[in-house]
């Protein structure tokens, strides 16, 4: 079994592509442990010692719907994986705007689970908290920087993946173990990108 850990905010279109292929390989029964480790796109953006938006009742709405997700992640591990591609989707397909609570609730009621109940978890320190720890502990140990970050043992590699799975459970097999086999197979590999497209 490989087990490896995956960087998330529901702001990036990229997170989104590489957080469906993972959800529709596990759901297909992927023999893999993943740890989905969120990681604050606004954070990232907070000038050098500038209030971390943790700490910045401004910034709460930011961190809502990551911390609905830490919340189901660690509340309901049962229904994670619909909530996570539901809040994605709510993003990206719908454009709706995830920093509104009712918003966020909506979608998790969408998928059997407790909206309200969850987003007042939100407002308790707990989901800040461990936002702020898988957060900084990626950025001190591992520099990462951004979303996705797939990490694999000690090591991390930012992915960019253009492609969704489209409800094609081997090609999301495929490409999240393509991922995995550049962190054995090709180790010293530090960037390799297309210059374009083909379709």
């Amino acid at each position: 079994m490989s087990s490896f850990s995956v960087t998330w905010d529901y702001r990036c279109p990229f997170a989104r592509n590489a957080h469906e292929h993972l959800v529709a390989a596990l759901a297909d029964g992927a023999d893999w442990d993943v740890t989905f480790l969120p990681f604050s796109l606004s954070q990232v953006h907070v000038p050098e010692g500038g209030t971390p938006v943790w700490d910045d009742p401004a910034k709460a709405p930011d961190l809502l719907a990551l911390g609905a997700g830490v919340v189901v992640r660690d509340q309901y591990p049962d229904r994670f994986l619909d909530a996570h591609v539901a809040l994605f989707s709510a993003r990206h397909d719908q454009g709706l705007d995830l920093r509104i609570p009712g918003v966020v609730a909506g979608v998790l009621d969408g998928v059997g689970l407790p909206g309200d109940k969850i987003v007042a978890e939100v407002g308790t320190t707990a989901p800040a908290l461990e936002i702020r720890r898988a957060h900084e502990q990626a950025v001190s140990e591992l520099d990462v920087f951004g979303v996705p970050t797939f990490v694999v043992g000690d090591r991390a590699a930012f992915v960019r993946i253009m492609n969704r799975p489209q409800g094609d459970a081997a090609l999301a097999r495929r490409t999240i173990q393509g991922v995995l086999d550049l962190f054995d197979g090709q180790p010293d590999l530090n960037e390799f990108k297309h210059t374009s497209l083909s379709h």
